[in-house]
């Protein structure tokens, strides 16, 4: 009878074990990080996956080379969302549900991308030329859950040690190196100059996959992003479900014993002991100088990172090559969530250095301007140190100003929900009016010159 019961009892205990361990992977730091890193890509990758995928779409689509212009304008508008949830709460402190804001808007994302790897080619005539509406309603979607997700991904963040704000900047560095990644693979952008009846011609090279896959490419990565959010909010219910039944038994002991002995270990009855209100500090004011300080930086530097240098980066890259635009783009998306995880273990709290880092990141962003204004014939051209001081200069930049971004959302997180809030107000902010400012300068007064591909646009200079 023994013998038969043994392998029973081996069995429930290996299934126990197995069991245990479900848990403790379940409840792991690790998991947390893993799941806020996905959670945090979801925030822009839908918006940065358009603007890489702008070369293979300008040669289907009506609009031609005039969509980059669309695009700016359709991300501008996406802020009605984001400002629809600061009214929100300041008309109605408390009352959105953050939860469930995130939950729709990352619905919206995901049939949005499905839609688009199925319809983005469709054009419809308007006014009597044909139009791609479809694309474009679809971009304006993206803009608006993109523009949305800043001020409602951040304070949702609050509900976690500080520590995990840097793996959410890690994760938002991932929103743009992931749609770099899969469009070098898609071979964006190669062209080759041919010789046709005496003349040099571009003949740019077909993909190695078309735009319908990299659009479902970006529905597999909201999707992604969507489950990970879901995950994080049912390890929460489960959290506080387990610590709401612990804080119930040990209530529920308590007060057996004080039933059974009401003066054991120096206690009262409770009607013999008035209760007495606990001293509280008094509440503290946000609008420091020190916090107005650093919701300017954290705006100037999203004006500059999202703004300003990516509306002229063709501009200083292109007149070396192709491949110095791509190492610009990739290397510098790889410095992002770099720099996010360097800001793990090093976090620079001094106003002042925080202000030199901006400076020093400043610099490198003045050099890439005045590249973009000497366009097509920048300094050191034809020479390889003119692609390697481009390429390091756009690392530098993106590092430096990732790593600031990163300090200055830990040291909001500190300073409570309602700062987070206006954390990500800044970043939008600052966004739009960097996007704002150089939309007239590139595409109606023209202030920075394309080269033309295979032609020597300097024999003239």
């Amino acid at each position: 009878m023994s013998n038969e019961n043994r392998p029973q009892t081996l069995t429930v205990s290996s299934s126990g074990q197995s069991d245990a361990m479900c848990v403790r992977w379940w409840r792991s730091v690790a998991l947390t990080h893993c799941l806020i890193a996905l959670f945090a890509m979801g925030s822009w990758i839908s918006v940065n996956s358009l603007w890489v995928e702008l070369p293979v779409v300008v040669h289907v689509l009506p609009e031609g080379w005039n969509l980059p212009a669309y695009l700016s304008v359709l991300i501008a508008f996406g802020n009605l969302g984001a400002i629809a949830v600061t009214v929100t709460h300041h008309c109605a402190p408390g009352r959105l549900n953050e939860h469930l804001v995130i939950h729709c808007i990352q619905v919206l994302a995901v049939v949005a991308s499905a839609l688009m790897a199925l319809f983005w080619s469709h054009t419809v005539t308007v006014a009597g030329e044909q139009r791609s509406l479809v694309f474009l309603l679809f971009t304006f979607v993206f803009s608006l859950v993109c523009c949305t997700s800043n001020v409602t991904f951040l304070p949702f963040m609050f509900r976690y040690p500080s520590q995990y704000i840097r793996t959410f900047f890690i994760g938002q560095g991932f929103s743009s190196l992931f749609p770099c990644v899969v469009a070098l693979g898609q071979g964006v952008g190669k062209l080759e100059c041919k010789n046709v009846n005496g003349t040099v011609q571009p003949e740019y090279l077909k993909e190695n996959f078309p735009a319908q896959n990299f659009f479902w490419f970006l529905c597999i990565m909201l999707s992604v992003s969507a489950l990970s959010f879901w995950a994080l909010i049912r390890r929460q219910s489960k959290s506080q479900e387990n610590s709401s039944q612990e804080e119930s038994d040990k209530t529920t002991t308590n007060n057996d014993l004080e039933e059974t002995h009401p003066l054991r270990k120096g206690g009262t009855p409770p009607s013999e002991e008035p209760s007495q209100q606990e001293e509280r500090p008094p509440a503290q004011t946000f609008w420091t100088r020190r916090n107005i300080y650093l919701l300017l930086l954290l705006a100037v530097s999203n004006a500059l990172t999202n703004g300003v240098l990516p509306s002229v980066q063709s501009f200083t890259c292109l007149p070396y090559s192709t491949m110095t635009f791509h190492l610009s783009v990739v290397l510098g998306n790889i410095a992002n969530p770099l720099a996010c995880f360097l800001a793990m273990f090093v976090i620079l709290r001094s106003s002042t250095g925080l202000g030199i880092l901006s400076l020093g990141g400043g610099a490198f962003a003045a050099y890439l301007m005045a590249l973009a204004a000497l366009s097509p014939c920048p300094p050191l051209l034809g020479n390889a140190a003119g692609v390697a001081l481009v390429v390091i200069s756009w690392i530098i930049f993106t590092g430096l100003f990732s790593y600031l971004k990163v300090v200055i959302g830990t040291l909001l997180h500190e300073a409570g929900h309602a700062a987070l809030l206006l954390c990500g107000i800044s970043i939008q902010a600052g966004s739009l009016i960097g996007a704002l400012t150089m939309f007239p300068l590139v595409n109606i007064y023209h202030v920075f010159a394309q080269g033309e591909a295979c032609v020597d646009n300097c024999s003239k200079h």
